[in-house]
């Protein structure tokens, strides 16, 4: 595989991650000093947040988002990745949006006749750009720095 594909298979690991909240596997994405940094608006940004450490970023995947509700599940997409390597170092730029999925519950009596195909729905929550800064470590990339930057506001949750 090439610097750019294997470039880009972090950020498939990464959305992966971040839908499963699986705080290991987001972990290991990141080098041990990583950060992420949270922004809303593309035009003026206004920083949200930060967060610090490869465990910290995990951490926070898996106990700052929100669970998935019951058949519920969210997919986050990404699209049009820039990527430019030198060397070591690699930076990558690509939209997201970030879809809920609920499926219906199945009604006692099952479903109505005629009723088929997915019983649910499908809607965008959340849309922006990943902004990342990798670096490889013993043959592996990692996230150095992954800027967030959402189109629209949102609302974090306080300790």
């Amino acid at each position: 595989m090439s610097d750019a594909r294997d470039v880009q298979q972090v950020l498939a690991q990464y959305v992966r991650a971040t839908d499963r909240r699986d705080a290991t596997a987001m972990s290991a994405l990141f080098m041990d000093d990583g950060r992420v940094e949270i922004f809303q608006g593309q035009l003026a940004p206004i920083a949200l947040g930060a967060l610090q450490g490869a465990e910290t970023i995990g951490q926070a995947t898996a106990g700052m988002m929100a669970s998935h509700p019951a058949r519920g599940w969210s997919h986050h997409t990404t699209h049009d990745p820039i990527i430019e390597v030198t060397g070591d170092e690699a930076t990558l730029d690509a939209q997201f949006i970030v879809y809920n999925t609920v499926g219906f519950e199945q009604p006692a009596a099952g479903w109505p006749q005629g009723a088929v195909g997915a019983q649910g729905r499908v809607e965008p929550i959340e849309a922006g750009y990943y902004q990342s800064t990798l670096k490889r470590v013993n043959g592996r990339w990692k996230i150095a720095v992954h800027r967030i930057t959402l189109d629209l506001p949102h609302a974090f949750p306080t300790a």
